[in-house]
């Protein structure tokens, strides 16, 4: 009679799992690069006529968003000097975005400011100062 050796399949999944989560593609965490930046405020009164004061701005939140995700995929407010940072990421596709009043008026409440990333290898994408309003 014939018979089936089954720890052979077990031993093939056992081989091939690892084999796919390590031949992960695209963005995410895991990786050795890192997005930073900073947020400068110009805070105006509520009709945007008189600026009142403009620094770089600490505790305001700022959202990391890996390509292909439907909402925000990591968060982190800024420092109190204004920068932000989002490390160990892989190469691929991020989209970065906080929140800012609109300054002309159209738009009621607040608006995304958004900086679209691409990261090919371990480095450091520095997005400069990002500039939001508030009244």
């Amino acid at each position: 009679m014939f018979k089936i050796n089954h720890s052979i399949p077990a031993i093939l999944l056992l081989i091939a799992v690892p084999f796919f989560y390590s031949c992960r593609k695209g963005s995410g965490p895991g990786g050795k690069a890192t997005i930073s930046g900073k947020i400068f405020e110009y805070k105006y009164n509520n009709e945007f006529t008189n600026l009142q004061g403009s620094y770089f701005k600490g505790d305001h939140d700022v959202f990391l968003q890996y390509d292909g995700d439907n909402t925000y995929s990591e968060k982190t407010s800024t420092h109190y000097d204004g920068t932000f940072e989002f490390e160990y990421l892989l190469p691929g596709d991020y989209t970065v975005y906080t929140y800012s009043k609109d300054s002309s008026l159209t738009t009621p409440g607040s608006i995304a400011i958004i900086r679209e990333v691409e990261i090919e290898k371990k480095e450091t994408v520095d997005l400069g100062t990002i500039e939001v309003y508030e009244d």
